[in-house]
């Protein structure tokens, strides 16, 4: 398959669907200063009153009452005291409201800060310990008004008028719809959900099913054991009258129990869709590693907005069609050949889930990784040349008018461009690694070093470092925190060829691939603002296409 020529249509159309839909950040003009509050830094930050516990357990029980829209329900929270503290922190967001908080039975006395809550414990916190509160809560959460990137609950009928709910809350977080430590660094090892719902209605949430009770007010409860360490906005919950199926996956962890979720009028169109399911999965247990949540099992949940990647419980409203929405992003075809919403909100559970962000503004590490994840399940099925033109095409719908990191510790996350520039910032470093099988390697020794973690930048980028035994350090700064893309520019005279990296950081270097005439195929190895010369024969010059750069042919540089 060859790459199609990239109208201005679908350049235009493709972008605002990507970036409309997929850019979770606005981002000041281009030198201007974001201005922060003081409820951003609570959100954002490990305040004092989040520091000195470490979360251990959660037990989220809500009752969802349709017709008036509100949640009504109570989670409780095991944690670990790292040291002596009387104020602990809780996140639940307005209109919600806590009606009441205690430890040991015994009722305490709290305040609120916009949407951070701050609990005064009367039991004295001795490091060491395992203690407990109960937190209970009520109202209508905000309704989502563009799920999943302005999320909320959402509160939507089916085709016969049944009730039809999801909550979403990447970004906006967890604490829209359920009270809890709010911030990504920290994650409990385990979790339950029980989710009480009228009856003739069914909740689905992450991990196992380990139970129903149907109660006398015409209502039913579902408990759901999630065994493994989950982020806050990887859980969900979603009532609807669903049918569907299991099946099992022999996979490289053993058989994993893989469900499906969908109304009964999709049920046909999702049996045909959903054999890309089996596939998706053992082509990124391949590149990453065994799925990392076998004991939670894996599922995909119909929805009525377009996907997430919630945690063992993975959402999906692509209307049952390859693509994004039906749509190429990349222009090239090779989109077609997946559903865009199976394959990468299902690679997530590598790369979001198993590994997480420490702090939003490096959402990269989610996003990066798994637009790249699309390309890798071109090449486990289609082959290399399929990969590379998919993550070719999607250059067309790279904006770089906002650098890709956010800002630290006030909940903020970059541009939109973590996404294609990403893939193709990844896609250049395997080039430069120049071994498949050593890059196969680092994706797959990333989701074993930092198995079930939370993490940094600076360790994803290390450990890539020393596993390939180069340091990819500016790279990485010049792609995630430049609007620029470097541009190889050269001048041949006389037999010599002048080159150098232009438009980039002071300190930035990078191999790259070129060919000088027609057959002569060489590693050059330019730095920023300094010309270096080589002797050739050629008389012109071509970059790799593989290297997300521009050339720029000079001539009479003074130097």
């Amino acid at each position: 398959m060859h790459m199609q020529s990239r109208s201005f249509w679908r350049y235009r159309y493709a972008g605002y669907i990507l970036f409309l839909g997929l850019c979770l950040a606005h981002w000041p003009a281009w030198g201007q200063e974001r201005v922060f509050t003081r409820q951003d830094t609570l959100r954002g930050s490990i305040t004092p009153e989040r520091a000195w516990w470490d979360l251990q357990f959660y037990h989220l029980t809500v009752k969802v009452i349709p017709e008036s829209k509100r949640f009504e329900g109570h989670n409780l929270i095991r944690y670990k005291v790292l040291h002596s503290h009387q104020v602990i922190q809780i996140d639940l967001q307005e209109p919600l409201t806590l009606t009441k908080v205690t430890q040991d039975q015994k009722e305490l006395q709290y305040r609120r800060d916009g949407n951070a809550w701050f609990i005064t414990l009367e039991k004295s916190q001795e490091a060491g310990h395992t203690e407990e509160i109960v937190v209970y809560y009520e109202g209508s959460p905000r309704e989502a008004m563009r799920p999943p990137w302005e999320g909320g609950v959402q509160w939507e009928k089916d085709s016969n008028d049944n009730w039809f709910i999801a909550t979403s809350c990447q970004g906006i977080g967890a604490s829209v719809w359920w009270p809890c430590k709010d911030h990504m660094y920290d994650e409990p090892d385990s979790m339950r959900i029980s989710v009480n719902v009228p009856a003739g209605l069914k909740n689905v949430s992450n991990g196992l099913l380990i139970g129903t009770e149907e109660q006398s007010d015409n209502t039913v409860t579902f408990h759901w054991k999630v065994n493994n360490p989950i982020n806050n906005y990887g859980v969900n919950l979603n009532v609807a009258n669903y049918t569907g199926w299991q099946e099992t996956f022999p996979g490289e962890g053993g058989a994993l129990q893989v469900s499906y979720y969908v109304l009964p009028e999709s049920l046909t169109a999702a049996k045909k869709q959903f054999e890309q399911v089996p596939k998706l999965l053992k082509a990124f247990e391949h590149w990453f590693g065994p799925y990392p949540f076998y004991e939670d099992g894996f599922k995909i949940v119909e929805v009525p907005y377009l996907g997430m990647e919630h945690q063992s419980s993975v959402t999906y409203g692509n209307k049952f069609s390859n693509g994004y929405l039906g749509r190429d992003l990349s222009g090239t075809g090779w989109g077609l050949k997946f559903d865009f919403i199976l394959i990468h909100e299902s690679a997530h559970e590598w790369f979001a889930n198993n590994i997480t962000y420490r702090d939003i503004a490096e959402m990269w590490i989610h996003e990066s990784f798994t637009s790249y994840a699309e390309a890798l399940y071109l090449e486990y099925y289609f082959g290399k040349k399929a990969a590379s033109e998919y993550v070719i095409g999607v250059r067309d719908i790279i904006q770089n008018q906002a650098r890709i990191m956010g800002y630290f510790g006030v909940n903020h996350k970059g541009s939109g461009d973590m996404y294609p520039k990403g893939s193709n910032m990844l896609h250049t470093i395997r080039q430069i690694i120049d071994d498949d099988e050593l890059w196969r390697r680092i994706l797959r020794g990333l989701n074993e070093e930092f198995y079930h973690s939370t993490v940094s930048g600076k360790q994803v980028i290390h450990y890539i470092n020393e596993m390939a035994g180069q340091d990819f350090t500016m790279v990485f700064k010049q792609y995630l925190e430049d609007i620029r893309i470097p541009e190889l520019e050269y001048e041949i005279k006389n037999g010599t060829l002048h080159y150098r990296w232009n438009k980039v950081m002071d300190d930035f270097a990078m191999p790259v691939k070129v060919r000088l005439g027609q057959e002569e195929v060489v590693w050059l190895h330019p730095v920023a603002n300094q010309w270096k010369k080589r002797e050739i024969t050629g008389k012109t010059l071509e970059a790799d296409p593989n290297f997300y750069i521009v050339t720029k042919k000079r001539n009479g540089l003074k130097r």
